[in-house]
C-alpha cells in the first residue's frame, strides 16, 4: 500500500476532527512534548506515553519512538501512533527536523520494501509533521515488520534515510486504549 495524496487528505480530515482526541493534545504540542507525558508501558522500543490534553476529559494515549539518523544525530525523527477518540481511525504522524524538503516529502520502506511517501501538513517551530492515516495494509506491515526506515530530503538528490525499530509496535500497538 502506498501512502498517497488521498490518504494524506484524508488524515488531514481526521486531523480536524482531532480536537477532542490525542491530536488536540499532543499535535499542537512541541516534539518535545509530544515526547513527553507519563510512560505508562515500554514495548521494546515503543513508548506508550499518555497525558491529559488542556480542555480533555479523559487521558490520551500514543505510542512513541525518538530516533536520530546513524550518521547525522542531529537529523531527528519523532514518531507517534495514536488511535482517534472516535477509535474509527488510526494515525502515524511524524515530525521530522525543520530544513527538510517539504515538496518531496517523508519516505517510508519497511523491512527495505518501497511504502511510499506523505507529504508535510504543517510545520511547528520545533518540526515539521507528516501525516497519514494507517490502513490495515500498512498497520499489518508495521506489525510484521522488523524495520521503517523514514527518508527525508534535505536537497532533491540528498534522502537522509532514519531507521526505526518496529520491534515491540505491535504489542505496543495493541495496548493502545
Amino acid at each position: 500500500m502506498a501512502l498517497s495524496i488521498r490518504a494524506t487528505l484524508r488524515s488531514l480530515a481526521v486531523a480536524a476532527l482531532g480536537a477532542a482526541t490525542l491530536a488536540a493534545g499532543l499535535a499542537g504540542a512541541t516534539p518535545a512534548a509530544l515526547a513527553q507525558g507519563v510512560v505508562r508501558n515500554t514495548f521494546n522500543d515503543w513508548q506508550l506515553r499518555c497525558e491529559t490534553p488542556a480542555g480533555a476529559k479523559a487521558e490520551q494515549c500514543a505510542l512513541v519512538q525518538n530516533v536520530a539518523a546513524e550518521d547525522r544525530p542531529n537529523v531527528t525523527l519523532l514518531v507517534i501512533v495514536l488511535k482517534t477518540a472516535d477509535a474509527k481511525s488510526r494515525l502515524l504522524r511524524v515530525v521530522a527536523p525543520l530544513g527538510v524538503l517539504l515538496p518531496a516529502g517523508l519516505g517510508l520502506k519497511i523491512d527495505n520494501a518501497d511504502v511510499g511517501r506523505a507529504g508535510f501538513v504543517r510545520c511547528l517551530t520545533t518540526g515539521c509533521v507528516a501525516e497519514v492515516v494507517m490502513e490495515d495494509t500498512l498497520l499489518g506491515q508495521l506489525k510484521s515488520g522488523k524495520t521503517a526506515t523514514f527518508i527525508v530530503f534535505q536537497t532533491p538528490e540528498e534522502g537522509v534515510g532514519i531507521p526505526v525499530s518496529l520491534e515491540g509496535f505491535g504489542p505496543g500497538f495493541d495496548a493502545l486504549p
